[in-house]
C-alpha cells in the first residue's frame, strides 16, 4: 500500500487558499504539510476543515507570520508539537510506519543576521530527529531555506555568500544528509534545472532562475520504500511549488 505526501511552503495559506485547496482536492495526498501560513486556528479558511481530513495547526507566537499546518486523511496515532521554538516551525504526525515532520527551517536573513539562530536551530532539529528514530524512521518535508548542492541553485558562484546558499548551510545540510538521511528527490532525477522557489523579481519563475530549498528528506530505512519523488512545477499560489513523495508505507 503507498501513501502521497506533499510539502508546500505557501507563503500565507489566506493568500493560496483557492490553490492549495484545489491541489488537496487534485491529487488527494494522504498527508499534506503547508510550511509559512501565517495565520492560526481562528484565521485558517473554514474550508480546510470540510475537506475530511484531520487539520493540525502550530501557529507561530506573533501573528500573522511562519507556522506550519498539516492535513491527514487518517487521524495520527500521536500529534507532536514539542520542539522548543516560537514561531510555529515543526510539527510531528506519528503514523504506523513513520513520522511525518513538517518542517520551515528558518531564513539567515540576506544581512545573515540569524544564521547562528538558523545552525542552532539545525542543530537542534537534527537531534530531534535522530530521537525519533530511535522510534521509528522519519519523513520530514519542508521548506529548509538551502540549497544544498550547486546542482540545486540556477547561479551557484553569484550567491556563494548569500543567504541559503553560505558554506555555513550547505556544511549543516551536510550533516542532515551524513546522519543517514536520504533526499528523496536525488534518488529518481539528478538533472540540474529543478527548482522549487523564484525569486518575485526580474521573473524568475519565467526564467527559471531558481533554487531548490524544499526538500522531503527520509530515513535510510525508508529508502527502499521510495516510489516516486517529484516537483509540482505548475502550481501557482507562492514563490514556491509542492513537491510529492510517494511511499510503499502505511499511515
Amino acid at each position: 500500500m503507498s501513501v502521497s505526501l506533499i510539502s508546500w511552503n505557501v507563503n500565507g495559506i489566506r493568500a493560496a487558499k483557492e490553490e492549495a485547496l484545489e491541489l488537496i482536492k487534485s491529487e488527494k495526498p494522504d498527508v499534506i504539510g503547508f510550511q509559512e501560513i501565517k495565520a492560526d486556528e481562528k484565521t485558517v479558511p473554514r474550508e480546510f476543515y470540510d475537506l475530511g481530513y484531520e487539520v493540525e495547526i502550530n501557529p507561530a507566537e506573533k501573528k500573522g507570520y511562519s507556522g506550519t499546518m498539516s492535513l491527514a486523511k487518517k487521524k495520527p496515532i500521536s500529534v507532536l508539537n514539542d520542539f522548543d521554538d516560537s514561531e510555529g516551525r515543526v510539527q510531528v504526525l506519528e503514523f504506523s510506519d513513520f513520522y511525518f515532520i513538517n518542517s520551515y527551517f528558518p531564513n539567515s536573513r540576506r544581512d545573515l543576521s540569524r544564521l547562528t539562530l538558523k545552525r542552532e536551530f539545525n542543530a537542534r532539529m537534527l537531534d530531534y530527529i535522530k530521537k525519533l528514530e530511535r522510534k521509528k524512521p522519519v519523513a520530514i518535508c519542508g521548506d529548509f531555506n538551502v540549497a544544498h548542492e550547486e546542482i540545486d541553485i540556477a547561479r551557484p558562484k553569484e550567491n556563494e555568500h548569500n543567504a541559503g546558499f553560505t558554506a555555513e548551510e550547505r556544511a549543516d545540510m551536510d550533516s542532515f544528509i551524513g546522519s543517514g538521511l536520504v533526499d528523496t528527490f536525488r534518488i529518481f532525477n539528478s538533472e540540474p534545472g529543478n527548482y522549487t522557489w523564484w525569486s518575485y523579481m526580474f521573473k524568475a519563475r519565467d526564467k527559471n532562475i531558481g533554487w531548490r530549498i524544499d526538500y522531503f528528506l527520509i530515513s535510510k530505512k525508508l529508502k527502499e520504500k521510495a516510489v516516486s519523488a517529484s516537483i509540482l512545477k505548475d502550481i501557482k499560489g507562492s514563490d514556491h511549488v509542492p513537491i510529492k513523495l510517494i511511499l510503499d508505507c502505511r499511515i
